[in-house]
């Protein structure tokens, strides 16, 4: 895939929480089963939280939700309850971009891995998930 970084702009449905996120014009996402992403339908790829900037007075519109480990922040917005990004339990030093949230026009592709959050451990070995949070990974890019 081609790794040339982009700037990405995005944010919730009703455009209260705003961001921006350098990446590929090309990305790999993660479609998580696990009880919260599945329920969400959440698919996202992950960037180091370097790349990642709120906009604006996003801030305050966002509010978090943890559970079991509470390693995973899932940040939504209060006002219309879009998770656009969140912090994962596999990468803490890492965003999770929401890639249906991504302004349209500058994602040339996106190829979907399965990260099976059911058995999240097993998983987490097995992927490789860990290092997209990493500056200059190609797998994950």
């Amino acid at each position: 895939m081609d790794s040339e970084m982009v700037v990405h702009n995005g944010g919730c449905h009703c455009k209260n929480v705003r961001w921006r996120v350098l990446a590929p014009a090309s990305v790999v996402a993660w479609k998580c089963n696990c009880s919260d992403c599945s329920m969400r339908g959440n698919t996202h790829f992950i960037v180091p939280s370097e790349r990642f900037e709120l906009l604006g007075d996003s801030q305050d519109f966002l509010t978090t939700y943890t559970f079991g480990t509470h390693k995973a922040k899932h940040t939504f917005c209060k006002i219309c309850g879009i998770t656009s990004f969140y912090v994962p339990r596999s990468n803490p030093d890492g965003i999770a971009v929401t890639f249906r949230c991504v302004d349209p026009g500058t994602l040339a592709h996106v190829e979907v891995k399965h990260f099976d959050g059911g058995n999240w451990e097993e998983s987490y070995a097995q992927t490789g998930i860990a290092s997209c949070s990493k500056a200059l990974n190609q797998e994950c890019e």
